[in-house]
C-alpha cells in the first residue's frame, strides 16, 4: 500500500517534484472530497499540481473547476465577488479561482509513486474505495 503525506494546507504545501496521488479535503478534519494524480509532466510531478491549482491557474481543470463550481454556487462568496466587481475591484480569473481555494480551505495529503501509470492505477484504486460524494468528475 502507498505511503502517505500528513495533511497540510493547500496553500502552503510543498510536495515532491515526482508523479504521484493527492487526496483533498475541506477543513482540517472534512471528509476526502478529491482525488488527483500527477504524472512527470514538465518534471514538476505533484508539486507543479498542486501550485497550479493553489495559483488559481488551473480554474477550469479537475480539482480547480470542483472548487470553482462549488463557491459559485454559494451566494455568500458570489456576493463578495460582485461587490469587488462594483467597487470597481474587479479580479482576474486567476483571482477568482485562489479565493475559491481559499473558501474551500482544502487540505492535502499525497503518495508518490514509481511514474505516471502507477500513479493512474493508485488514483483509480483510492476512487474505488469509498462510494463517498467525490468532487471528481465520472471517470
Amino acid at each position: 500500500m502507498a505511503s502517505w503525506s500528513d495533511w497540510v494546507p493547500m496553500s502552503g504545501a510543498e510536495a515532491p517534484r515526482s508523479p504521484g496521488v493527492y487526496l483533498a479535503r475541506q477543513d482540517t478534519a472534512g471528509p476526502v472530497v478529491y482525488v488527483g494524480m500527477a504524472g512527470e509532466r514538465s518534471g514538476q510531478g505533484l508539486r507543479g499540481r498542486l501550485r497550479r491549482y493553489a495559483s488559481g491557474k488551473a480554474i477550469a481543470s479537475g480539482l480547480g473547476e470542483a472548487v470553482f463550481d462549488r463557491a459559485l454556487a454559494d451566494a455568500g462568496w458570489l456576493r463578495e465577488r460582485l461587490m469587488e466587481v462594483e467597487a470597481g475591484q474587479p479580479m482576474r480569473a486567476t483571482g477568482w479561482g485562489k479565493a475559491a481555494l481559499n473558501w474551500a480551505d482544502l487540505h492535502v495529503c499525497w503518495a508518490v509513486t514509481e511514474n505516471a501509470e502507477a500513479a493512474r492505477e493508485l488514483e483509480k484504486a483510492v476512487l474505488a474505495l469509498d462510494p463517498g460524494v467525490w468532487w471528481n468528475r465520472s471517470r
